[in-house]
């Protein structure tokens, strides 16, 4: 299976395939972590990288908690704290989530977005 770092640059070179700009990557607080923020010229975007081996217990996607939310939320507080040059923009939280292929040792990704309100 591949490492968390290896899901995490591929969600970044899907959301570049889409336009998008990174901003930062594995971005730390003491609150938390969000694993990418990107830009697409009208708001930001912070984004959870989420894979699971089995589909088990809802999936990838099912894995980003209340509890989850909340510390990427506090850590998007943060950023923006720190970062006031992108306050005036809107912002979104959204997911991507790998899960396995069945006839494959692949994984497909699933961009959700819009994936919780904080």
């Amino acid at each position: 299976m591949l490492s968390g770092d290896e899901f995490e640059l591929r969600s970044a070179e899907l959301l570049r395939s889409y336009g998008l700009q990174i901003l930062a990557s594995q971005y730390r607080c003491k609150g938390g972590e969000i694993d990418l923020i990107a830009y697409d010229d009208h708001r930001l975007l912070f984004v959870e990288v989420r894979a699971r081996r089995h589909r088990s217990h809802g999936g990838a996607a099912a894995s980003v908690n209340r509890s989850k939310q909340c510390r990427i939320a506090r850590c998007a507080a943060y950023f923006l704290k720190c970062h006031p040059q992108w306050r005036h923009l809107p912002c979104r939280f959204d997911v991507i989530a790998w899960e396995p292929q069945p006839a494959a040792q692949s994984f497909e990704a699933r961009w959700i977005q819009s994936a919780f309100l904080t």
